[in-house]
């Protein structure tokens, strides 16, 4: 099984094609109009009713909502968090870097059953 993934607003949809060109089921929230702009609530609950990992480096608003989705026994969209140090904002190559890992974190034949939260490395 692989996964399927909903980037968060502060990625781009150059790294959604990026990935799709690569044969990957990715969408970006900017460049879907019913999810840009959505709160995170709004987005969480999106990606959870479309099966849907969100790809993140928004933990603390993120983490808590997977949290209280799992306690109250609600459908919960699994996370990927990116380090913001990893992968810094304003870095020259950052699309490329967050492709490249993507692509290696997509590739891998357990993607489809990874943890509700995994961490992009």
């Amino acid at each position: 099984m692989t996964a399927r993934l909903l980037l968060d607003e502060h990625y781009s949809e150059d790294i959604a094609a990026a990935l799709r060109d690569a044969g990957h089921d990715v969408v970006a929230a900017v460049a879907d109009p019913g999810q840009g702009g959505a709160s995170d609530p709004e987005l969480f609950q999106r990606a959870a009713a479309d099966e849907r990992r969100i790809v993140t480096e928004n933990i603390k608003d993120f983490r808590p909502l997977l949290l209280q989705a799992v306690a109250a026994g609600s459908p919960a969209a699994p996370l990927l968090l990116v380090p913001p140090r990893r992968f810094p904002r304003g870095r020259g190559d950052r699309t490329a870097a967050i492709v490249a890992a993507l692509r290696v974190w997509l590739d891998r034949p357990d993607a489809g059953q990874r943890p509700l939260e995994d961490w992009l490395t």
